[in-house]
């Protein structure tokens, strides 16, 4: 007996060294430790990487996300952000073509823009007043030394008088040489009223029928005679080229004793004047020929001449608006630009400047008041209100202040030209108000077939 037991004594502890112990009986009899435990594969100490991770560790692929609490930022997505801009894919340029002529354009070229002048002030051999003078001296082709000055001090646009004028194959050359030196196309104008102040009707060689004062057409209350009028001018105007024509004449012929505008208004009504214009405008238009109507903001009752110096008109704001502003208020959406008169007007505003140079006027009356929003032009500011009175830079940058985009035919171009740009060099003038007048003038131009892309 003691043998038996000291044999399984032996037996047991020869199990236990080889790893394995004996299952507990139960009713699965029939199985063997074997079937339920699995031996844990041998480590090699030598080899860290196989070394079995914790039990606690997971596994690094399917480690769980952290949690982010409403309030902080959000993981970024990059599929959400924008791509970025390589050279080969630069964004599309939505600038009009003027605007992109305008970025284009130095400082010289921007203030030429603003000037409409006489050709003759492109000859340095005459004086301003030789410029000026009604008959004589005229500049009748363009010498070199008129194209040098055009290249240097380069003009918007030329207007032609008579002493410019002997036909239309001489006019044609004239125009083809001054054009040959500027970069941006000239504007070509002339004073066709009809009657008394109409340029190429009063030369034979035009060979065209002068309609006569607007006064007679006016009488007739007949708008299509009017239409008939501005079309008629509007076609030979076209044939020569000369695009912009200064008319219609939109004030009221109210003071009997006015020597300036007479028989070259419609009448003393202001809504038929308002029609009238608006007729003539018409006309105009369906010649491609621009129109300006004129002399804002009326001149009608007056009985002086701004040719020769200051006048005045000694009616309220009120009072201009019951008639005087009618024919030019009513044509804000026809006409292409307004000519401001060197009208004084003490009742209305308190500078003391004329129309032309009155901030008051041009820029808070018909600007901001009235709502205009097309050109504006100065009337001539050789004539004597102004140049007497005021020096040709002077009475350019403050008429330019004043909101003016056309400064037309000053007494001394150079010297006015010269003003402007040391106005804007010295920021007296802002570059970003120069470039607002520049893209009225451009677009004109090119509404009306002067600048055309890709030319």
């Amino acid at each position: 007996m003691r043998r038996f037991i000291a044999l399984l004594i032996i037996m047991s502890l020869l199990l236990v060294s080889c790893g394995t112990t004996p299952a507990p009986s139960d009713d699965s009899d029939d199985r063997t430790p074997a079937d339920d435990t699995t031996p844990p594969e041998p480590v090699n100490p030598d080899e860290p990487d196989a070394q079995p991770e914790p039990d606690s560790q997971p596994e690094p692929d399917s480690q769980p996300e952290p949690d982010v609490p409403d309030d902080q930022p959000q993981p970024i997505d990059p599929d959400d952000q924008p791509k970025p801009v390589f050279p080969d894919e630069e964004p599309e340029d939505t600038r009009t073509y003027t605007e992109i002529l305008l970025s284009q354009m130095t400082l010289e070229e921007k203030v030429g823009q603003l000037f409409l002048i006489r050709p003759d002030s492109l000859d340095p051999s005459l004086t301003p007043d030789q410029v000026h003078e009604t008959s004589l001296y005229g500049r009748t082709e363009a010498s070199s030394s008129m194209l040098e000055t055009l290249k240097k001090y380069p003009a918007g646009g030329i207007v032609y008088f008579g002493k410019n004028l002997v036909g239309p194959n001489t006019l044609k050359k004239y125009m083809d040489s001054l054009s040959s030196v500027s970069g941006i196309p000239l504007l070509y104008a002339v004073d066709e009223e009809g009657g008394i102040v109409s340029r190429i009707a009063q030369i034979d060689a035009f060979g065209v029928e002068n309609i006569g004062y607007m006064a007679n057409i006016g009488a007739t209350g007949d708008i299509g005679k009017a239409y008939a009028a501005g079309q008629y001018i509007g076609s030979y105007l076209s044939s020569l080229d000369l695009k912009l024509d200064f008319a219609p004449v939109a004030d009221i012929n109210t003071n009997p004793n006015n020597i300036v505008i007479g028989k070259r208004a419609f009448g003393s009504d202001p809504a038929l004047v308002s029609s009238m214009v608006g007729s003539f405008l018409d006309g105009l238009h369906s010649e491609e020929t621009i129109g300006c109507t004129k002399h804002f903001p009326g001149h009608g009752d007056t009985s002086a001449d701004t040719h020769e110096d200051y006048v005045s008109v000694m009616k309220t704001w009120d009072q201009l608006k019951e008639a005087e502003l009618i024919p030019f208020v009513e044509n804000f959406e026809k006409t292409d630009m307004i000519m401001i008169a060197h009208l004084t007007l003490p009742k209305i505003t308190s500078d003391g400047l004329p129309a032309s140079l009155s901030k008051e006027l041009v820029t808070g009356k018909l600007r901001n008041e009235l709502g205009y929003e097309g050109l504006i032009t100065t009337d001539a500011l050789a004539m004597g209100a102004i140049a007497k009175n005021y020096s040709s830079a002077e009475a350019a940058v403050l008429a330019f202040d004043a909101g003016i985009d056309i400064l037309l035919m000053p007494y001394d171009y150079v010297e006015a030209f010269d003003g402007v740009v040391e106005a804007v060099k010295s920021g007296r003038i802002s570059e970003d108000r120069l470039d607002e007048s520049v893209l009225r003038i451009l677009n004109l131009k090119y509404q009306y077939g002067l600048l055309q892309e890709n030319q």
